[in-house]
């Protein structure tokens, strides 16, 4: 479950430097075997736990993009939210992510480029105060010139 996710859109024009938004959620067994199916990547790493036992992490991990999805869910729903357009992402996997861990996906304005509505976005997921994912998304913010 994502904990209290604050859900909506900061337009552009409302947008500062510095702003940030996070979510937590838990990652479980289910959502593992759910973005299995949706993505048909069923890498056993991610789904057989005798197998996952012989390889470097010694234990069943979760996707990585699975953990980068909880990014996607801050910059869709947060910051800057509905209406949002992703133009891009970049992103470094430091550590896996296992069952049972509560990550904490934040974003952070770096950048902003009024004129074009974009909107630059240092990006990370920790768990346990260790970062696991770091990034940069570029996203084109909503505008109330286009409500």
């Amino acid at each position: 479950m994502l904990d209290n996710l604050p859900r909506g859109t900061i337009c552009i024009e409302d947008i500062e430097m510095g702003m940030s938004r996070s979510l937590q959620k838990v990652v479980t067994d289910a959502d593992i075997e759910m973005f299995a199916q949706i993505s048909t990547d069923r890498n056993p790493v991610h789904l057989d736990d005798d197998y996952a036992r012989d390889t470097i992490f010694e234990g069943r991990i979760a996707h990585g993009m699975l953990t980068a999805g909880l990014i996607s869910a801050v910059i869709g729903e947060q910051l800057p939210g509905h209406g949002t357009v992703y133009m891009g992402q970049s992103l470094k996997f430091l550590a896996p992510v296992r069952p049972g861990d509560l990550v904490h996906a934040e974003v952070k304005v770096i950048d902003i480029e009024m004129a074009k509505r974009r909107v630059k976005l240092e990006c990370h997921c920790a768990v346990d105060g260790k970062k696991v994912l770091i990034g940069e998304a570029t996203v084109m913010a909503p505008s109330r010139k286009f409500d």
